[in-house]
């Protein structure tokens, strides 16, 4: 990566030519939508809500399924000029596997696997990434179906995300990306006197959610030998820089891109470049904090 920066999954990740207009716009690496086996439709509008300090979606992972994916990700690859990762989910444990080995023959740079989201088969609506057994299971199953490097990505909205963090790197998972949406969470129409979105619930990202991204950084780094991404509240090279010194070594871009266009990751990258200098860095892997 020529930067430390990334764009996080879901956010103009949905064709090739916007992965390639992050990639322009300044990022280090780009990731693609999260992909299903079979086309999802996703939840009916009103599905994003945007108030300062946040953004609250409810999307539902609509997707055009993965045979629609890797010619997307063939393009954003051929173009991109950094490295491209694809996002991956099923809605079984047993889909893992082939969803993970039909995005790989686009040849991607890496492989995301997101088990923190809403979409799984528990009647209690668990995400996998809610206990460690069904986390590394379906890492286990990914593991298996593809050659490329296995980024799993884990959900803050569990007692203890260290362990779950732990199974994973035991299940074979490269690295982690830390963390997906807080919540889930709803807002009110006052006037309508019902929830705003139409799922009525829904994932909450954004700078509010930052304090909780260092934390879980902080302790997934220290637990774990594989590389974090640091995914949370990240809107300019301040933030970018603590979520360096709390472990990561490199950093997901998500609701910025949304409210301030692609061209954030330069400017995030930019910012950090003059912090590192200004506090003696010469390098990412010596940013740290004194414990």
């Amino acid at each position: 990566m020529r930067n430390p920066t990334i764009l996080a999954s879901g956010i103009l990740g949905v064709s090739g030519d916007m992965l390639i207009r992050a990639a322009h716009g300044g990022a280090g690496a780009v990731t693609s939508k999260s992909c299903s086996l079979e086309p999802r439709v996703g939840h009916p509008n009103p599905t994003v809500i945007e108030s300062e300090g946040l953004m609250m979606n409810a999307i539902g992972l609509s997707n055009p399924g993965v045979d629609e994916e890797i010619r997307e990700l063939r393009r954003a690859i051929k173009d991109a000029g950094v490295p491209v990762i694809a996002s991956v989910f099923a809605d079984r444990l047993e889909e893992f596997a082939a969803v993970t080995s039909r995005s790989s023959e686009a040849w991607p740079h890496l492989i995301e696997l997101n088990i923190s989201c809403p979409n799984v088969e528990s009647k209690i609506g668990m995400p996998f990434s809610c206990s460690f057994e069904t986390a590394a299971k379906a890492t286990q199953l990914a593991r298996s179906s593809t050659k490329l490097p296995l980024i799993v990505k884990l959900s803050p909205n569990v007692p203890d995300i260290v362990s779950i963090a732990r199974a994973v790197e035991d299940a074979g998972a490269d690295a982690i990306c830390a963390i997906n949406t807080v919540g889930p969470g709803m807002a009110i129409d006052i006037q309508a006197r019902r929830p705003i979105l139409s799922n009525k619930t829904g994932g909450i990202s954004g700078k509010l959610i930052r304090p909780i991204a260092l934390r879980c950084v902080y302790q997934i780094s220290r637990a774990v030998k594989i590389p974090v991404i640091g995914t949370g509240g990240i809107e300019n090279g301040k933030d970018a820089l603590e979520m360096l010194m709390c472990g990561a070594r490199a950093v997901g871009v998500g609701t910025a891109v949304y409210s301030q266009g692609p061209e954030v990751f330069s400017k995030i990258n930019q910012e950090l470049e003059n912090l590192m200098k200004k506090q003696g860095y010469s390098k990412i892997s010596e940013i740290k904090l004194v414990d």
